[in-house]
């Protein structure tokens, strides 16, 4: 073989990608095609598939073109893409690079996603009314999904991560392709005759083409007939389908339902933890107010105890026996100096001392004395008393000193 002819892929991918510059057909066209595989990417881009009837094409429009895209872009639009083509020389693949997107009228599918969501929302199917509650610790997990997709795994691995003891009950259902819809509806009612406490129905991200098995009213029927409460989990966080708004809680991926789900028995057992801290503080501010209290108590009997009254009420007796003995001191103090006063003026008026001054008390026979001249009769006897005793003597003459 000639060294001649031998080129490096390089060499190879740089070459046709000169070709695709030169066509000046490529390097601005507009192409009719329907929206799928859509992915907004954390750094601004949008990724997409072009596709019709005959083919499909990648497509991408970069941040700095999102000023063309004047609308939000959904899997199954049907829109005119304005751009050129050229080829990713690190991949050797021909791409579509969007310069301007724009609406082309609804692509089939999603016209059908459309029809159904108004024609299941007439009937009711989504009305909140018809929402059940997730119950709070469930026990009994039960699963439809594909059984050897990623989702059965990250569903599995979360709930047993938040709680190594909840029992999951898979019923394994075909999730696209032909005859998904019918495999996923009994997959629900055969699951729903266990009786779990919550079911999870979903699957992982895809297109619009696979995720439709969850578009469909037979799907939509048999979550609305459940008697079990039924987070939908379909594709990722921007997919939406119409089991999302039939389920009584809608996860944006499989292992967010198994979070919804799954009660964490960590945050419960910490709670629990902290829970028992907090009472054993309350009990023990309690305890130590109730022994105050006591105390106090203690302290309040004391002072009512009959030996403590008694002594009370026997220095209150001293107390009012110490100012009786006053008072009483007192008055007879001033009795005293008023006895002192009257025996004085008495003993200035005493007949007595008038008869130790040389003057004489005269009564008659009868004791009644003798205060006028007038009063007595010659010969009449009669008594004489003075300091030291008394005497008889008899009238001899009356004498009147008026006369």
């Amino acid at each position: 073989m000639s060294t001649a002819s031998v080129y490096t892929v390089s060499q190879v991918n740089s070459y046709i990608k000169g070709m695709f510059v030169q066509d000046f057909l490529l390097s601005g066209l507009c192409v009719r095609g329907e929206v799928s595989n859509l992915k907004y990417h954390t750094s601004g881009h949008v990724y997409f598939t072009l596709k019709d009837e005959g083919g499909s094409i990648a497509a991408v429009m970069f941040a700095g073109s999102r000023r063309g895209l004047a609308f939000p872009m959904q899997n199954g639009q049907k829109v005119l893409v304005t751009g050129q083509i050229n080829v990713y020389e690190r991949e050797g693949r021909y791409q579509l690079y969007a310069r301007q997107i724009e609406l082309d009228g609804l692509g089939e599918l999603y016209r059908r996603f459309v029809e159904c969501r108004e024609r299941l929302a007439e009937r009711g199917m989504f009305a909140a009314e018809y929402k059940r509650a997730i119950p709070s610790f469930v026990r009994v997990l039960g699963v439809v999904t594909a059984p050897t997709g990623a989702a059965i795994r990250d569903i599995i691995n979360v709930a047993h991560r938040r709680n190594p003891y909840v029992q999951i009950i898979l019923s394994p259902a075909q999730v696209q392709g032909e005859g998904a819809p019918e495999s996923i509806a009994a997959a629900i009612e055969r699951l729903d005759r266990l009786h779990p406490d919550c079911m999870i129905v979903g699957r992982g991200g895809g297109s619009l083409e696979d995720l439709w098995a969850f578009n469909e009213e037979i799907v939509a029927q048999a979550i609305f007939d459940c008697d079990t409460p039924v987070i939908s989990a379909v594709g990722h966080e921007t997919d939406t389908t119409i089991a999302d708004y039939v389920a009584d809680m809608r996860a944006p991926t499989p292992s967010a339902a198994a979070e919804l789900a799954v009660y964490d028995c960590r945050a419960f057992l910490d709670s629990l933890r902290e829970k028992r801290a907090l009472l054993i503080r309350r009990m023990a501010d309690r305890l130590s107010w109730e022994r105050e209290r006591l105390r106090s108590g203690q302290l309040r009997l004391r002072l009512y105890r009959p030996e403590y009254r008694i002594a009370s009420l026997r220095q209150s007796l001293i107390d009012m026996e110490e100012r009786l003995r006053t008072i009483m001191e007192h008055r007879l103090e001033g009795e005293r100096h008023r006895l002192g006063l009257l025996a004085s003026r008495l003993e200035a008026m005493s007949p007595l001392k008038r008869l130790g001054g040389g003057y004489a008390y005269v009564t008659d026979e009868s004791g009644r004395g003798v205060l006028s001249a007038s009063q007595v009769h010659g010969g009449e006897r009669l008594n004489v008393h003075v300091r030291d005793g008394s005497f008889v003597v008899r009238v001899e003459e009356n004498r009147d000193t008026e006369a």
